[in-house]
């Protein structure tokens, strides 16, 4: 299999956290990582929307020649193609609860951020736009307390001692924040001790790029 990315982009980067979560516990996927170099306008090529149409990255290319396009889906195929060791829960409530809280760290602070980035200083050259900053951050406050109130029983990782899908999409976006060197956190103490903590993990070491 490959993996089409680019570095320090936030979808991409997530996946590529999975992969390496999933190593440091011992599943080899073999999956070969191919840079499409979005600065250069690679994934607007005829190549590369071949495999995604709608020119987005990460794509994971299969063994048969076929693709997979959202990040989301693209970690837990992997999850279930390689069992030994999955990032999800077996037990139905508690996957039910993993993926809700993936989807909360999604929808309300990974997507909200990437906007954001891009308002205040776009690495692809979009005109700064201060009111949706604004609004944006704004948006982010009360998700971000949820975050922190979460981790207030001192647990390392947002679902626990295991890694999850979650510390993989919020590590992510945060990573894309500090590459305009913002800082959202806060006087959040938990979320940035999480931040602190999870970066020092081999696997963070060994993808994060900021």
């Amino acid at each position: 299999m490959k993996l089409y990315m680019v570095p320090l982009a936030p979808n991409p980067t997530k996946v590529m956290l999975y992969i390496a979560e999933r190593a440091e516990l011992g599943t080899d996927m073999g999956i070969e990582e191919v840079v499409v170099n979005t600065l250069k306008g690679r994934h607007r090529e005829p190549e590369h929307l071949a495999r995604n149409p709608f020119g987005t990255l990460p794509v994971l290319e299969l063994d048969d020649g076929s693709y997979l396009i959202e990040s989301q889906v693209i970690m837990e195929y992997l999850d279930e193609i390689f069992p030994e060791g999955a990032l999800l829960p077996d037990d139905p409530l508690a996957r039910a609860r993993a993926r809700e809280l993936e989807r909360i760290v999604e929808l309300r602070v990974f997507s909200p951020i990437g906007a954001y980035v891009h308002a205040r200083k776009s690495p692809l050259g979009l005109p700064p736009d201060p009111a949706r900053a604004q609004e944006l951050e704004e948006r982010m406050q009360p998700p971000l307390d949820y975050l922190d109130a979460l981790l207030d029983d001192g647990r390392s990782l947002l679902l626990g001692a295991q890694v999850s899908l979650a510390d993989c999409t919020l590590q992510a976006a945060f990573q894309f924040m500090r590459f305009i060197e913002a800082d959202l956190i806060g006087d959040r103490a938990n979320l940035r001790g999480w931040d602190e903590r999870y970066r020092e993990r081999p696997a963070a070491q060994a993808v994060l790029k900021w």
